[in-house]
């Protein structure tokens, strides 16, 4: 790391967990991030400010006026452009050190693969099942840890499968694919705004950790969160032995 890169992440430094080791592994380090909606905004921002070397950020949709209330990485300015280009063009404001590849066309299974197969952490920022289970598939195959998280309304979840761990459950095992489309989306159900920053930035907490190898992660453990409530409650998660996907 340069001198200015030491001043940047000085406060990192000094975290006995991280240190000069840590923070060295980040700069070096590449992140795939799925979505740059209310998810992929802070995850992005974060991952950012805090030293990840690259992100390659996909996103096929324009940003409207409609995401502005709860995808803080846009702006007014941004209405029109598309989500992978905004996030690029706010990264390099707060962080000109990272490189930010943008992909800004839907991508097939086979083209995510290639992508994860270049990256140390996926985050999975998607809002749709054909999205999350394709991720979910090309993380096992390629043993990438993979961070999954979801929000709508006033409800949302955050857990992680790590493929690195042969003990890892996967997606699948969580929501198997039943071959339904119905979900729950923002567009048709709304969101509470702060919910996706929490989540959002719950999932850039754990992709850092993955990455510098530190704490434990949420790998078996289900995050979830009420927040009319407040209330934060823990599933344990186990590898399911007929799952199509891991068993």
């Amino acid at each position: 790391m340069n001198d200015n890169q030491l001043l940047r992440y000085s406060r990192h430094i000094l975290l006995p967990q991280i240190e000069y080791a840590g923070q060295e592994k980040l700069t070096k380090s590449h992140a795939l991030i799925v979505g740059a909606g209310g998810l992929g905004s802070p995850a992005a921002l974060y991952c950012a400010a805090s030293g990840v070397g690259k992100l390659t950020i996909c996103d096929f949709d324009n940003v409207d006026l409609t995401n502005l209330q709860r995808q803080i990485i846009h702006t007014t300015q941004s209405v029109g452009i598309n989500k992978a280009v905004s996030a690029q063009q706010t990264i390099y404001e707060i962080n000109p050190e990272v490189v930010v590849q943008t992909v800004q066309q839907k991508s097939s299974e086979a083209e995510f693969k290639k992508l994860a197969e270049q990256a140390d952490v996926v985050i999975d920022c998607s809002d749709n099942f054909a999205t999350r289970y394709a991720l979910n598939r090309v993380c096992f195959q390629l043993k990438k840890p993979l961070v999954s998280g979801a929000a709508v309304n006033f409800e949302g979840q955050i857990t992680v499968f790590d493929f690195r761990h042969e003990n890892s459950p996967c997606y699948h095992c969580l929501f198997p694919d039943m071959g339904s489309d119905q979900e729950m989306r923002c567009a048709e159900n709304g969101v509470f705004a702060p919910l996706v920053g929490m989540i959002g930035t719950t999932q850039a907490a754990e992709a850092l950790k993955l990455i510098m190898h530190i704490g434990d992660s949420l790998q078996g453990r289900l995050l979830l969160l009420d927040a009319l409530s407040m209330e934060w409650r823990t599933i344990k998660l186990t590898r399911d032995p007929k799952c199509a996907v891991c068993s």
